[in-house]
């Protein structure tokens, strides 16, 4: 358990945000806990519990119900929104979080550069901020997004996956997280609706860690998890995550100590000179290694930063997403054939699992990679990151919002070299 827990008459209660109200707190009576709403009826507990020793129960909701969940024990700030199809309707659930009491502030953009910006200067402020986009709106807004890790801001962002290319679509295509990759902040790509609850709480208290201090993006693939539904296991609703500890970060929130001039660091930072590349080149090398320290806090809290099944196949299927869904399936099927066939989920695709994966890897024949989107942007990811690269198929991928059919990836594992 971490340190910063204070003693209570309750185990795993946190004591020190002043902005909640303990309910096990024995001055406390019952007539006062059932005047308590939202927010203010919940219990501040340490992470470490919340994600892994906290009792949980079923519910069979969509991923934005789950995501609505998710933000409702993130003790966030604010919630800054502007629609887009398919995290309209998610970001819809945030707002009702709003007016339940659960969200301090809440207020729609006027687009999603502005939105990015916001997000930006309430994160400075040092308040734990929310927002979420999908495809164009992601590609319009990634101006201000790429500049979220160089200013070390600890933010989410949920990223609704769909088609970016013309002509305009809206169905389910994941080529907007290669955007994402280069951009120096944390990426995660969850799988179903499961992960869509617990991806955005872990997303917040790994960005927010003093060694990492990064903005952190969730994605799914868009209506394959937002609008269908699935059994979410979730902890009780009257616990929720510990406040932003905004003065122990990699950079000073902004205050009266701590003006906007001073996020500038130096002078000659602005200026053509040998002195300015040595500042903007030792930035970039810090960012990415942040990146990596935050390893050790998401392989903690997703439980490895990979999951694998059969893992001593000769063939193994690597998948993020979606893909991963249907690989369970192409699995299970080909081993019903005889086959003998593995899967390696990568949950994280920045930091990349590198050690993980080549570890995992080291045994296998042949390896298939199917993906949503036409570049094959993980398939590149993999083969930069492992030896003996003649062992991957790149492939099979749909895209434009088709859906992949098990047989597919069967055949990728039967008729590939």
């Amino acid at each position: 358990m971490s340190e910063e827990v204070k003693e209570s008459t309750e185990p795993h209660v946190r004591k020190d945000d002043p902005r909640s109200h303990v309910l096990s707190d024995p001055a406390s009576k019952p007539e006062d806990i059932e005047e308590k709403k939202g927010a203010a009826a919940q219990r501040v507990v340490d992470p470490d519990y919340l994600f892994l020793e906290a009792p949980r129960e079923k519910e069979f909701i969509t991923g934005s119900e789950a995501a609505k969940e998710s933000i409702r024990r993130a003790n966030v700030d604010i919630a800054i929104a502007y629609p887009i199809t398919p995290q309209s309707e998610t970001m819809q659930q945030v707002g009702y979080l709003y007016a339940e009491g659960y969200i301090r502030d809440y207020y729609r953009g006027e687009e999603e550069i502005g939105v990015m910006s916001a997000v930006a200067g309430a994160s400075r402020a040092g308040v734990r901020v929310l927002t979420a986009t999908a495809g164009p709106g992601l590609m319009r807004g990634i101006e201000a997004i790429a500049a979220w890790p160089g200013g070390r801001l600890p933010s989410v962002l949920l990223v609704m996956c769909r088609v970016v290319n013309a002509p305009l679509a809206i169905q389910p295509d994941n080529v907007e997280i290669s955007y994402l990759l280069n951009a120096g902040g944390i990426v995660l790509h969850g799988e179903n609706q499961q992960d869509f609850y617990d991806y955005p709480l872990i997303a917040f208290m790994v960005s927010e860690k003093p060694e990492v201090s990064l903005p952190a993006a969730v994605a799914v693939d868009g209506f394959f998890v937002t609008h269908a539904r699935n059994w979410v296991s979730m902890p009780a609703e009257d616990l929720k995550l510990p406040m932003r500890d905004c003065y122990h970060e990699a950079v000073p929130m902004m205050d009266n100590e701590n003006p906007p001039i001073r996020i500038a660091r130096d002078a000659p930072i602005q200026k053509s000179n040998f002195i300015s590349y040595q500042m903007h080149a030792a930035w970039q090398q810090e960012i990415w290694a942040a990146q990596e320290r935050s390893k050790k806090w998401l392989s903690r809290w997703l439980r490895g930063l990979i999951e694998v099944v059969n893992p001593k196949a000769k063939t193994m299927i690597v998948a993020s997403g979606s893909a991963v869904s249907q690989s369970r399936e192409a699995v299970r099927q080909a081993t019903e054939r005889g086959l003998d066939v593995g899967l390696i989920k990568i949950k994280s695709i920045r930091p990349f699992p590198t050690q993980e994966l080549n570890e995992a890897l080291d045994h296998a024949e042949k390896i298939v990679v199917p993906e949503f989107n036409y570049i094959g942007w993980l398939s590149k990811e993999l083969k930069a990151a492992i030896d003996r690269t003649d062992r991957v198929f790149a492939g099979p991928r749909v895209y434009g919002g088709m859906t992949m059919p098990t047989e597919m990836i069967i055949d990728a594992i039967t008729n590939s070299k």
